[in-house]
């Protein structure tokens, strides 16, 4: 009877990671995690801007829809009096005067 032959088996060899490469990953996962922290911070801040920005163009809006609304109503008696009261210092005869001392 003949002997049966079995294939050699390959011994898997690990490569075994040196002290230099582990120094190495531990280096660069460092430095990645330094550059996400230093992109999260951009990010904050550029949403902090976004919010200020947004904040400025919504108070715009409501003085530009006001300024719309006080010409499509036209000229008013109220308010060419409260223009020229406010804007060139009206005082109707009657009127007390309290000079602002902040000005």
């Amino acid at each position: 009877m003949a002997k049966k032959v079995r294939p050699e088996r390959k011994v898997k060899r690990r490569a075994r990671a040196g002290v230099l490469t582990v120094v190495l990953l531990c280096l660069l996962l460092a430095c990645v995690g330094w550059e996400l922290s230093d992109l999260q911070e951009q990010v904050s801040a550029a949403q902090a801007e976004r919010d200020r920005l947004a904040t400025q163009v919504e108070a715009q809006r409501q003085e530009n829809d006001a300024l719309t609304a006080d010409i499509a109503e036209g000229a008013t008696d109220e308010k060419i009096e409260e223009i020229a009261r406010n804007e060139l210092g009206l005082v109707f005869p009657g009127d007390y005067l309290f000079p602002d001392g902040s000005k």
